[in-house]
């Protein structure tokens, strides 16, 4: 076992995935020479040459159709997008070509690409830099969509999403990168920031897509989350004195459902939390499957906290993010109704 934060497991998993097969290259926007905007590749164009890592131009439309061709011809593409909120270029052959090519071939194509890229807050970069587009994959039948939110899951779910047959997209929550988010010199300290560091197991390891994880048990009320929002409902929790059932969802597409059935079914209230917008967002579909598979368990409504319906500000970050107070005041309710 190693300590290690977010952004060394990543690499790391990288590093053992170019180690054991020579077909996964990784590339995108300064990522070899520079080491990426968060340095989660540094280091690896040192070791694997120019050939296995790579820099490209600033055009996610070129890096998303360089990586489907790579993935369908043979290879293991492991292409990076800057920030979430610049993938939008590249969306229609996300949508139309990986996602779709195993289908359209009646299998004699896959697409074995993972497509990384930092999401959410935790900079305050503001409407550009802190967007959470999960939904907009999970909808697409065709693409895996998956979001750790801690070191040893990172490596584990990257190093399985590099050996899937078909496309996955893997959200990193920059806030989580060097550990929950320790805020600026004048903002307050979250409570939730104490463990910047993980144990992560050396060498090769999967952690295996479409299983939840347990986070903290309880009997009164269940927490669906992924992400940063793991560690604000187990913070939330605390804070609040209700005994939560956290579930950590790890990946959006495959969901365990079976985990998130068995829970409510257990606690008969449910609390669904996400940092991406309201409207539409992922969290709409969880409380539909537990309002359709848990209904005559629950006890009270379901209830959903997530980012508020505008742009990502910038000056008010924090007030925008579903923090621990907002998501222990659902907590509470859900158990006053």
């Amino acid at each position: 076992m190693a300590r290690m934060t977010m952004i060394e497991a990543l690499r790391d998993a990288l590093d053992v995935s170019m180690s054991r097969d020579d077909r996964v290259v990784v590339f995108g926007e300064d990522v070899g020479y520079f080491g990426g905007v968060f340095r989660v590749t540094a280091g690896l164009q040192q070791k694997y040459g120019h050939d296995r890592c790579f820099d490209t131009p600033i055009n996610e439309s070129g890096i998303v159709g360089t990586a489907i061709g790579m993935a369908a011809y043979g290879l293991r593409p492991c292409a990076e997008v800057q920030f979430a909120d610049y993938v939008y270029p590249g969306y229609d052959q996300i949508v139309s070509e990986a996602a779709r090519l195993r289908y359209r071939s009646n299998g004699e194509f896959t697409v074995p690409m993972v497509l990384r890229m930092p999401t959410g807050g935790g900079i305050f970069g503001g409407q550009t830099h802190s967007q959470s587009p999960e939904a907009l994959f999970t909808h697409v039948a065709g693409l895996k969509t998956v979001v750790p939110s801690n070191p040893l899951d990172a490596k584990g779910l990257l190093i399985s999403a590099i050996e899937d047959p078909d496309p996955v997209i893997f959200l990193e929550p920059k806030r989580l990168y060097n550990g929950p988010f320790e805020g600026y010199p004048d903002r307050p300290v979250t409570p939730w920031s104490k463990h910047p560091l993980g144990d992560v197991p050396t060498g090769h390891y999967t952690v295996p897509l479409g299983q939840a994880a347990l986070r903290r048990p309880g009997a009164a009320v269940t927490v669906l989350a992924y992400g940063t929002m793991v560690h604000v409902a187990l913070a939330a929790a605390e804070a609040s004195g209700v005994d939560a059932e956290v579930i950590d969802l790890r990946t959006l597409v495959p969901l365990d459902l079976d985990a998130i059935v068995a829970s409510v079914n257990k606690t008969g209230r449910c609390v669904v939390v996400h940092e991406a917008t309201l409207t539409s967002g992922f969290g709409a579909e969880l409380a539909a499957l537990v309002q359709e598979h848990c209904f005559h368990r629950l006890e009270t409504p379901i209830r959903r906290v997530a980012g508020w319906d505008t742009p990502y500000p910038h000056a008010h970050e924090w007030e925008y993010f579903p923090g621990p107070a907002r998501v222990g005041r659902a907590l509470l309710e859900a158990l006053e109704d």
